[in-house]
């Protein structure tokens, strides 16, 4: 099982971003993914979440402003983040839900 996220970077105040993950060693299509934060002195929080279908769930603090999605021909989840705020830098980690496969993270950075 491979899961590997990549997208992040420094967004301004209000700004945009894509995180993807691409993933690979098991059947993806009917797995349920998530988008999980960590910043720093904080613990590890759900940002969204998607089943094996299209049934998604969010955060209240990101409603509204990220969406995920699923790619079944790329094998690929992704998190489009809308109207960026500071406090959603964090590290952001793709996860297999229900399992303990986890991405090794991409850094997301919002500047004031």
């Amino acid at each position: 099982v491979r899961l590997v996220e990549g997208g992040g970077g420094l967004v301004q105040d209000g700004g945009s971003l894509t995180l993807s993950c691409r993933v690979s060693g098991f059947f993806f299509n009917g797995t349920p993914m998530g988008w999980y934060r960590q910043a720093p002195g904080k613990a590890r929080e759900l940002v969204a979440d998607i089943s094996g279908g299209v049934v998604t769930n969010y955060a209240d603090s990101v409603k509204g402003r990220f969406f995920i999605s699923k790619d079944h021909v790329r094998n690929r989840v992704y998190l489009e983040m809308r109207a960026l705020k500071p406090e959603d830098a964090a590290v952001y980690f793709c996860h297999r839900e229900g399992s303990d496969s986890w991405g090794q993270g991409t850094q997301v950075n919002v500047g004031s």
